[in-house]
Formats: structure tokens, C-alpha cells, sequence
């Protein structure tokens, strides 16, 4: 059990005008219950954790660089950076990737607030509920200084800074992209060979039950956040948490990336859900996709050939569907066949899909992060891959392969493999996989705002199941003596 799940939230929080606690980290706020969203995909922003000397900061301060939440209209979009900083005798800095990450777990657990995605592609939501009792800024500051502190004894001092000035916002994600570059940089070299272990991340299990992360050298985790460093650090410290060792286990498949080790441990983690998992492919058994991933990795079967659509791009696809909707499909922890979420680091792996034919199969790109990412694309190849100037649909995008003589083309000329279904296929299957597997709650359930979860810490994953209450109560039963 976590650190943060000993905690009774009614004590470290009695000063906050709402619960904070673990039973609101799932909490979806639509946009009709919104009061206010920070960043997101129609406005930017960042988030860093940076380690500091004990005399740099002070213990508990929150700063609002910019509007707060009491000076916002309902309704209103900002852009938005968060800094969180810490120090502690025992803090080293190669944790501030793993502690960046526990920012989106610790905002969800207070109530009324939804935090998406990670590093500078994050999003915030505040409702209107919660707004109402008087929620602000500045209390998700202390509920975040509260929980770090809590989670990892050895920090002795939290320092938070929130920003909403727009030109702030611009300099600060100048900033954290440079420091975010100079960390993925660290593992480049290292190769799954070259290591006995891999790591695991479920921090996202609280929106994908059947999601599991493995993080290798050589595959960052999906939100980009979490290197195979960072996962090494994060298990060292705490073993029994969110991160933590994977044993490869015998190397099944060396192309695909399919190890004994690995299956096991996604089978147990997942509850059964998922069995096997191929690191390097995204056919027949490819790694789970939970919704904080940076880029999707879909497959064509028109021309053959696979495209990557980021989350930051706001146009269509080839198939005429933008990034959000094709989020919705691929995403949840399913495994579809020809869908997988990555992180960006990951084009700069040598093994990127090495299994179905790496950038060789790579036809699909957004014009912008095609420029991001062009020192890692192989030159010969760079003009060859299409974006959605020179193929807005998927007519244009055979014909502009044939006009520049993509690799791909050659596959044409061979028998193509068994195809993988169509997307609108898939948006088919997975829309029944929902209404089938997924709980229908239609009534409101109020939960213990404690930080302990019932059942001493047993997560409950229903599958195949309606709900219908009015009310529900939960009581600790008495052992007799």
C-alpha cells in the first residue's frame, strides 16, 4: 500500500473547502460541469518537479504568477505551468521525472479537479461543484505540498509555483521542454541487452483498470515522462508502489520484443486482462494503451504502412478523424491490433517497430512534429514521409507514396499480409467492448473521503455490470473477540 493511502484525508485536509483522497482520482469532469480548464488542446502549457539546496526554497509557499481561479470567468481557458520544487538531504535529482509524474495523481485526488496527460501536454479542469465551496489555486498547492510529503518522507521541503500569464506560460515551456530533452538524452545508448530488468508504471490504472506500462532503455513509458532511469530510481525507493521492477525473464521473441517475464508480470498486474505483450510491434499483441500517451501509432491498410498522430496536432488523419476520437478507441487498456500509444522518445529508439518494418513503414506524419523529430528520421527518408499538407486523406496519401517512391511501395508489389481491421471497423468493436464491459453507474455514489480505500486497499474492478443506486453506505464491521 502507498504512503498516501495510510493517510486520513479528513486530518491533513481539514483546512481545504473540499475532500481530497484517492476515491476522486478517476473523477471525469465534462465540459458542461466545468468552470474553468487550464492548457489542454486549445491552449498550452507545462509542468516540471525540480530538486533544490534546502536554503533555495521555502517550506509550504504557493505561488500564483498570474490570474487566479477567483479572478476567472466561468467557463474561461487559460494557459497554465506548474513548478512544483523540492528538497531533502536524501533527494536526488535523478527522481524529478518520477516526481513530475505523481503532480497528474496528486491533483486528481482532490475533488473537482481532473488533471490529463503529462509534461508540456497537460490539462486541467476545475468544476463548477467545487468552485462553488471555494476551491482555488492555491488549495490544490497545498493538497499536492501535503501528499508529496506524505508519499516520500525523505522530502523535507515543498516549494509550488502556479502560473497562468500567458507570456510567463510561453517562457516556462521554453524552459521545461530544454530540461525535458536533456533527460530523455541520458538513457539514449543503452539497450535492453545490456540490462536484467525493465520497469512498470500503473499510475494511470485509476482511468485503464486492465493498463500496464513497460519501460525499457530502449521504450519510454507512454506519457514521455517516465524513462527506464527514472524507473530504476522510483522502484529503488519505493518498491511496492505505482513503479517497479519487471524481470524480462526469457527473450521469447527478439524481433517483436516479447519477453516470459514480461508476460507474467502484465498478466498479474492487469487482473488477467492482458496476456502477452510484443514491445516493438503494433499487430496482434501490442502494448496496452491507457490515455496519457503523447502519440498514437495506427496502422493503414489502404496503403499498408503506419501513421503517428500526437496529441498536440489539432487536424485529421488520413481517415478524416482527428486525434481525440482515435484517442477514444485505442485508448482504455484494450489491446487492438494496429493501434498502440507512444511516447515520443521513442522514435529515436533503435528498435522503433522494428518487427513491421520500422521507418521503413512509417508513411504518416503531423507537419510540425515531423520538423520535431527530423534528427531521428533516417535523411533518405525524411522527404518520403507524407503529413497532412501533402496527404489530407488517404487517396492523396497512396498517390503521394507512388510520386516519391516510398519503401513502402515495394510491399505493394508482394503478397500483403492478413489485414488488420478498418478503423471504422474498430471504432465499431470498441463502442460494443464499452456498452458490454465497462460499469454503467447512472446514479451518483458518494464514497469515504478518507485516504484509506475500502476493503483495506483492494482495488474492485467490475466488468459486465450495471448499477443502479440511490444511495449507498459502507461501514467497518466490528471484529468480534
Amino acid at each position: 500500500m502507498r504512503q498516501s493511502e495510510k493517510i486520513e484525508g479528513e486530518v491533513m485536509f481539514k483546512d481545504l473547502p473540499v475532500d481530497v483522497g484517492v476515491v476522486y482520482e478517476g473523477e471525469r469532469i465534462r465540459s458542461k460541469e466545468m468552470f474553468v480548464e487550464f492548457a489542454g488542446p486549445k491552449s498550452f502549457g507545462a509542468e516540471l518537479a525540480q530538486t533544490r539546496r534546502m536554503d533555495e526554497i521555502q517550506d509550504g509557499k504557493i505561488t500564483i504568477i498570474g490570474p487566479e481561479i477567483t479572478e476567472m470567468k466561468e467557463g474561461g481557458r487559460y494557459p497554465f505551468a506548474i513548478l512544483v520544487e523540492v528538497a531533502g538531504e536524501k533527494v536526488e535529482k535523478d527522481l524529478e521525472g518520477i516526481l513530475e509524474r505523481r503532480i497528474h495523481e496528486f491533483i486528481n485526488y482532490v475533488q473537482g479537479a481532473m488533471h490529463l496527460n503529462q509534461r508540456d501536454a497537460i490539462w486541467l479542469r476545475v468544476n463548477k461543484e467545487s468552485r462553488k465551496k471555494g476551491l482555488t489555486l492555491n488549495h490544490i498547492g497545498k493538497a499536492i505540498t501535503r501528499l508529496f510529503k506524505a508519499e516520500y518522507p525523505f522530502i523535507e521541503k515543498v516549494q509550488v509555483t502556479f502560473i497562468t500569464d500567458e507570456s510567463k506560460v510561453k517562457e516556462f515551456v521554453k524552459k521545461a521542454r530544454e530540461i525535458y530533452g536533456e533527460r530523455d538524452a541520458r538513457v539514449r545508448g543503452i539497450k535492453e541487452e545490456e540490462v536484467d530488468k525493465f520497469y512498470g508504471c500503473v499510475l494511470c490504472q485509476s482511468f485503464s483498470p486492465s493498463h500496464v506500462c513497460v519501460i525499457t532503455p530502449e521504450r519510454i513509458s507512454l506519457c514521455g515522462a517516465i524513462s527506464w532511469l527514472d524507473g530504476r530510481a522510483a522502484a529503488r525507493i519505493n518498491p511496492e508502489g505505482a513503479n517497479f521492477e519487471v524481470e524480462k525473464g526469457n527473450l521469447l521473441d527478439p524481433i517483436r520484443g516479447e519477453y516470459e517475464g514480461v508476460n507474467k508480470v502484465v498478466e498479474k498486474r492487469s487482473g488477467g486482462s492482458v496476456k502477452r505483450f510484443f514491445l516493438h510491434s503494433i499487430f496482434s499483441f501490442p502494448h496496452t494503451s491507457c490515455g496519457c500517451f503523447e502519440a498514437i501509432a495506427f496502422y493503414i491498410p489502404e496503403v499498408d504502412g503506419i501513421g503517428v498522430v500526437t496529441r498536440d496536432f489539432n487536424g485529421l488523419t488520413p481517415f478524416g478523424i482527428p486525434f481525440s476520437t482515435m484517442a477514444g478507441q485505442a485508448g482504455g487498456g484494450v489491446q487492438i491490433s494496429g493501434f498502440t500509444g507512444i511516447g515520443t522518445e521513442y522514435f529515436r529508439s533503435k528498435k522503433f517497430f522494428q518487427a513491421d518494418g520500422g521507418y521503413n513503414r512509417l508513411v504518416w506524419l503531423p507537419k510540425i512534429f515531423k520538423e520535431r523529430i527530423k534528427d531521428a528520421i533516417p535523411p533518405t527518408l525524411y522527404d518520403k514521409i507524407a503529413t497532412e499538407e501533402t496527404a489530407p486523406d488517404l487517396k492523396a496519401l497512396k498517390e503521394f507514396l507512388q510520386k516519391v517512391n516510398h519503401p513502402i511501395t515495394e510491399r505493394w508489389k508482394e503478397k500483403v499480409p492478413a489485414a488488420v481491421p478498418q478503423m471504422a471497423e474498430v471504432v465499431e468493436a470498441k463502442n460494443e467492448a464499452k456498452a458490454s464491459e465497462r460499469p454503467e453507474v447512472v446514479a451518483p455514489v458518494a464514497l469515504p473521503t478518507a485516504m484509506v480505500p475500502a476493503a483495506g486497499g483492494i482495488k474492485i474492478i467490475l466488468k459486465n455490470a450495471k448499477i443502479y443506486a440511490e444511495k449507498v453506505i459502507i461501514v467497518r464491521r466490528e471484529e468480534k473477540k
